[in-house]
């Protein structure tokens, strides 16, 4: 099929997300967000969420078909997230898709999220090199990932085994009276503090520890680590330097995400990294992951903010990279899993 106009539906957490893609050329990217909902809870809370779905649904797609100037009946396929996430969030998603693909008599494409936010690049930087590595971390998400094919051949090198690195920017943010989601203002709060003021520890980095975790992060010490060093501040009565303490907290961060993917580039000759997902935003681990692969001669890949956290876009864009390779499309039986491995790129 020649250039194929994708719908893709995004519900894997509090974005709802609807994205039209035609070939690799993104025509909108409409969201809903229902973030400010959860933010009095301090985190996603899933009933909250997929209601917010069900209400968002419609007034979204009719939006992004709105805005990009085309009818429904113009889709040639439908692409939604059938996992990981929250599953009452998913179910909604993948409700909606199926009753679009039955509506138009269109093929449904359930597609995996983790998969989605790297192929979204494509519509910013153009067609993947194969092999890619992929850094992909995000609020449940922290992993290393080889892609000698985003739409069929994904193979998990490492991930977090505790807090992915956005929980752990949201638990820290917390901590230090900075509102959610945390990313955003430890980002912001850093800029005014010093990168090593405070030597916060980086996990998984030790010999022993690279040689049971070669590729995996661990987030949960450093969190910790930081709870107790304001903790022990406020003991004593001392005022805590909040800007300082985003800073050397987020450098621990971004130096193993970096260090780590650069590393797995190396040892498996891949010359291109790609980073996605929502902590891809993130402004010290952009500027510190293109000096490295500067160094390391790798070429770097980001997606614009708007594309690394949840969207429609990254669904619509791997399955318009789908129906362009041939992919087989998915039944209509198809379930919402929340915990699809990344392995598996469609349902």
């Amino acid at each position: 099929m020649n250039e194929p106009l994708v719908l893709g539906i995004e519900t894997s957490c509090d974005e709802t997300g609807v994205g039209l893609v035609r070939g690799q050329t993104l025509l909108v990217d409409a969201v809903a967000s229902s973030v400010e909902e959860h933010a009095r809870f301090g985190g996603v809370v899933p009933e909250v969420a997929s209601r917010a779905h069900l209400e968002a649904m419609v007034p979204t797609i009719e939006r992004a078909c709105t805005e990009a100037g085309v009818r429904l009946s113009d889709v040639d396929a439908v692409a939604v997230t059938s996992g990981p996430g929250l599953a009452g969030a998913l179910l909604v998603g993948v409700a909606a898709a199926k009753a679009l693909a039955v509506a138009l008599d269109r093929p449904i494409y359930g597609v995996n999220h983790l998969a989605a936010h790297v192929a979204v690049d494509v519509v910013e930087h153009g067609p993947l090199p194969e092999p890619t590595m992929g850094l992909l971390v995000s609020g449940g998400h922290s992993n290393l990932l080889l892609l000698p094919d985003v739409t069929h051949d994904i193979r998990s090198l490492g991930a977090t085994i505790d807090d992915a690195a956005g929980e752990a920017f949201d638990k820290v943010a917390r901590l230090l009276g900075l509102p959610f989601p945390g990313g955003p203002h430890i980002d912001r709060a850093a800029r005014e503090g010093g990168q090593v003021v405070i030597d916060f520890p980086r996990g998984l980095t030790s010999g022993r520890d690279l040689e049971r975790h070669r590729f995996d992060y661990s987030f949960s010490g450093l969190k910790t680590a930081v709870a107790r060093w304001v903790q022990a501040r406020r003991d004593s009565g001392e005022p805590v330097p909040v800007a300082d303490v985003a800073a050397s907290f987020q450098e621990a961060v971004v130096d193993v995400l970096t260090r780590k993917a650069v590393m797995a580039c190396r040892e498996h000759g891949v010359e291109d990294l790609l980073i996605g997902g929502g902590v891809a935003a993130n402004t010290r681990l952009r500027s510190l992951a293109q000096e490295r692969c500067d160094a390391a001669g790798i070429r770097l890949r980001v997606p614009r903010p708007g594309l690394c956290t949840d969207n429609g876009a990254m669904v619509a864009a791997l399955g318009a990279e789908m129906v362009l390779k041939g992919r087989d499309a998915s039944r209509l039986d198809l379930p919402a899993d929340s915990s699809q491995p990344v392995s598996q790129v469609s349902a």
